[in-house]
């Protein structure tokens, strides 16, 4: 599939330092199919190259209503594996990548559009946001990343709970389970996920990386050798030269202060 093709179902904005990467499919919800992950990819790969954070949002009444079935049921099972396979690297350069992403959700996440959403950093969703994981009762399995991505985010129990059940959870309930960090009135996602992904982008590049890189294997370690790297990662970021100015500002008062919340 050529550039322009791919580019249809995804459009591409530049806001500063922040991409902003829509799913343009609305007739179909924003169901993912081989050329959607595609065009995704190619969106993802630029925003590398010319931001510093970014931003994945849904058109229309929805962020992602998961895989196309209609594509799906045509493929051999090597096709499918190849599928998935290919899903997990375009996916795993979201979550492994050089830059931190921000979903902004609303309307329906499901199956796929969840995995899509789990491979982001931080997730914002607006109070129409729903979430499910409906493979049991289509008789699939997940197959974009959903079974290591999500099962780790809310736990192995409520993910086998709704692939079980077809139990589908509130925006109120995917924060409570860290399927989303923030909840916000309808219609507010995209501009509170663009606010925290500015927040993103004027962090220490080599800050953002480690914990981009650092933070999730840490999470994957023993004990005693997460905090052996972390130590590592602590002295690298500290001593580079950029770190140096950053800590001499806020010693100076010249930093930003932290954003203290208010009590009422």
């Amino acid at each position: 599939m050529d550039k322009a093709a791919n580019e249809s179902f995804v459009t591409y904005e530049l806001d500063g330092d922040v991409a902003l990467i829509g799913l343009n499919r609305p007739a179909k919800r924003n169901a993912i199919s081989d050329v959607f992950v595609e065009a995704i990819a190619d969106a993802v790969q630029r925003a590398e190259g010319e931001a510093k954070a970014g931003v994945i949002y849904g058109h229309g009444d929805h962020f992602c209503a998961g895989l196309d079935l209609a594509e799906h049921v045509k493929k051999t099972p090597i096709e499918g594996v190849r599928g998935s396979r290919r899903w997990h690297a375009v996916f795993g350069s979201i979550e492994h990548g050089a830059i931190p992403w921000v979903a902004a959700l609303h309307g329906a996440v499901v199956g796929g559009g969840l995995e899509l959403a789990s491979s982001t950093h931080i997730r914002v969703a607006d109070k129409t946001a729903f979430f499910a994981l409906p493979e049991g009762q289509r008789g699939i399995f997940v197959g974009g990343g959903g079974s290591v991505r999500a099962a780790r985010l809310m736990g192995v129990a409520r993910m086998t709970d709704m692939m079980l059940t077809g139990r589908v959870a509130s925006a109120e309930e995917g924060e409570r389970w860290n399927l989303c960090q923030y909840v916000v009135e309808p219609g507010e996602a995209k501009a509170k996920a663009l606010e925290l992904a500015r927040n993103a982008a004027g962090n220490a590049e080599l800050s953002n990386y480690a914990v981009l890189h650092a933070l999730p294997r840490i999470q994957d370690m023993a004990k005693e050798d997460g905090l052996f790297v972390e130590s590592l990662m602590a002295s690298f970021t500290a001593t580079s030269p950029e770190a140096e100015e950053r800590l001499r500002a806020f010693l100076e008062k010249r930093a930003k202060r932290l954003n203290i919340p208010k009590k009422d």
